[in-house]
């Protein structure tokens, strides 16, 4: 294992997507995504990373590019964010659904309008059921590590899924952060060469994902939803096997200070390690509370989060999007399904913040706890508060 550096996360994760040997990487540029791209075309340039690098005049096209390469079997990466997933949002569909296993990283980003180039999750919630394994990290260590990991789980013979890694822009995106890289004989022990099963041949022409009538669209889509959530146990391998080799665990939920505490704290991506300090803080003062970071998005980590909610009484779910008309945020909208079966089910508390980049410090998270329990306190189910709002 290399030495610990200093490396923008950005670049980490172009490191990520080099070492793992990309053969194709077919991108547009788009803040804050940019330098993940610009990084890998400057590898390739230079000869450090033996790939084609396709530049495209929208991201439409890039995921149409990453179609076409990864059906012929080339290992496969690209990056995005914000309005680019959005522009790219049919063409995720064909990649699911043709079962390609793409690599992409997502340097998360507010929908317009108004414009803004800033951090938050709506980019991620518009495109949640798009049939893709989706990761969030906290930090570049997890952004570099996930995203080696990310090409091991899709190639694996038994997902073949694509695979968003996410990663908050400019929050984690533009931030330069202190990690272990790995070494290319290292990351070759890991990361086996691709060979896809299904790889087309001109020799051998089909049709691939043409055309669905009725008839056997609805089994299609079964047979597909089946395979995702099946995708689960290659994750945990994989993560496992990680794991061995380097000495960093990861797994779809992770707590934190959760020991005798009755009050969770529910968040996802950068915004976690902020919300650990209030943890920190507010059980220095006496409270029983604690912390869950989901971590893996889709498939949905069910017995997961039963297992760390099974002895709350709240959970406080922040989101980073809302759902416009609906009943809030999205994440708390899965957490109150995939717990609404339970017959001892925890009181669930939604707080929408962190908009369009907006900071939540950790007194503001300190006080998110506190109103959630209050809240509960009250009984007031189906409530959510929107954190953040100028007077």
């Amino acid at each position: 294992m290399a030495n610990r550096i200093g490396m923008e996360v950005s670049f980490a994760v172009a490191e990520a997507a080099k070492l793992a040997r990309s053969e194709v990487v077919a991108a547009y540029p788009i803040t804050p995504q940019t330098h993940i791209v610009e990084k890998l075309a400057e590898l390739v340039a230079e000869g450090e990373l033996d790939a084609e690098y396709i530049p495209v005049e929208s991201e439409h096209s890039a995921m149409s590019a990453c179609l076409g390469s990864s059906a012929v079997g080339a290992r496969t990466f690209t990056a995005t964010a914000g309005q680019g997933l959005e522009l790219m949002h049919e063409v995720l569909f064909v990649a699911s659904s043709s079962r390609l296993p793409i690599v992409m990283a997502v340097a998360n980003r507010a929908i317009s309008g108004p414009l803004n180039v800033w951090g938050d999750h709506s980019d991620v919630m518009a495109a949640r059921d798009c049939g893709w394994i989706q990761i969030f990290t906290e930090n570049g260590q997890e952004a570099f590590d996930l995203t080696l990991c990310a090409f091991r789980i899709a190639e694996d013979h038994r997902v073949l899924f694509p695979i968003m890694v996410h990663l908050d822009g400019f929050h984690l995106s533009h931030m330069v952060e202190s990690l272990y890289p790995l070494e290319q004989s290292e990351v070759d022990a890991f990361l086996p060469p691709y060979k896809y099963p299904f790889a087309l041949d001109p020799a051998k022409p089909v049709t691939l994902g043409a055309y669905g009538p009725p008839f056997i669209y609805t089994e299609a889509k079964k047979a597909q939803e089946v395979a995702l959530r099946s995708t689960k146990e290659v994750i945990l391998e994989v993560w496992r096997e990680f794991n061995r080799r380097f000495g960093r665990q990861y797994s779809p939920v992770e707590t934190y200070a959760t020991e005798g505490a009755d009050t969770l704290l529910l968040t996802m991506g950068s915004f976690s390690e902020t919300a650990s300090v209030a943890i920190d803080r507010l059980r220095k003062q006496g409270e029983k509370v604690g912390q869950i970071r989901l971590r893996l998005w889709r498939p949905f980590p069910f017995e997961e989060l039963y297992q760390a909610v099974r002895t709350a009484k709240v959970v406080i779910v922040l989101d980073r999007s809302i759902s416009v008309g609906g009943p809030g945020g999205p994440v708390c909208s899965e957490v109150k399904s995939a717990l609404y079966h339970l017959k001892e089910r925890p009181q669930i508390v939604s707080f929408v913040g962190g908009l369009g980049g907006r900071d939540i410090s950790v007194a503001d998270f300190e006080n998110i706890v506190r109103k959630g329990q209050k809240l509960a306190a009250q009984g007031v189910g189906e409530h959510y508060e929107m954190i953040g709002l100028r007077e």
